[in-house]
């Protein structure tokens, strides 16, 4: 499952748990410890657990994310599913399960623009209140469903009211984790 790399060119990667931005040089041996969603997690030669996603990943020898085209005449519920299937994409770094099995999606509501298209609201919680990856994870969610075409805006909000547990897991998640 693992996979040794070594960077081809300078990266820019975020470090985990703390979500702080940073370059890896050229030449930076480490490991792929989890790839889901078009992002990696590695871990480096020199101790650091980072997560490498969008045209970065080229750096690693991987194909970046495509653009995904959608048909002009798609109706609110099929794009409402488009929305899941996008939120169902996004991992945290260091749980290979979506944000969407780990119950951390708490609202996600479409509302259509005078101008044509769609603005979404999301409300979304993290494990542990005081993970840095909490912005990394909602820039993510924004990026993903921004790239539906009808999407005009997504607004991603992270909240801690109720707070997660683990009851909120769906039971696949839950299976695939061991918690079952």
């Amino acid at each position: 499952m693992y996979e040794q790399i070594e960077t081809t060119r300078e990266i820019e990667v975020t470090t985990i748990p703390n979500g702080e931005s940073m370059i890896l040089p050229a030449g930076t041996k480490a490991t792929i410890t989890q790839s889901l969603g078009g992002s990696y997690t590695l871990m480096t030669d020199m101790g650091w657990m980072v997560r490498v996603s969008g045209q970065e990943v080229e750096g690693i020898g991987k194909e970046p994310p495509v653009h995904v085209e959608i048909e002009a005449d798609v109706t609110k519920e099929e794009l409402e599913s488009m929305v899941w299937d996008q939120l169902a994409t996004c991992y945290d770094p260091e749980i290979p399960v979506s944000i969407v099995e780990l119950g951390l999606v708490y609202l996600c509501e479409l509302k259509e623009r005078d101008d044509e298209g769609y603005d979404v609201d999301i409300k979304m919680t993290l494990t542990a209140p005081g993970c840095g990856m909490g912005p990394v994870l909602a820039e993510d969610v924004r990026k993903k469903v921004e790239s539906l075409g009808p999407i005009k805006k997504a607004e991603v909000d992270i909240v801690f009211d109720p707070a997660w547990d683990r009851s909120m897991m769906s039971d696949a998640a839950k299976l695939q984790l061991g918690m079952y």
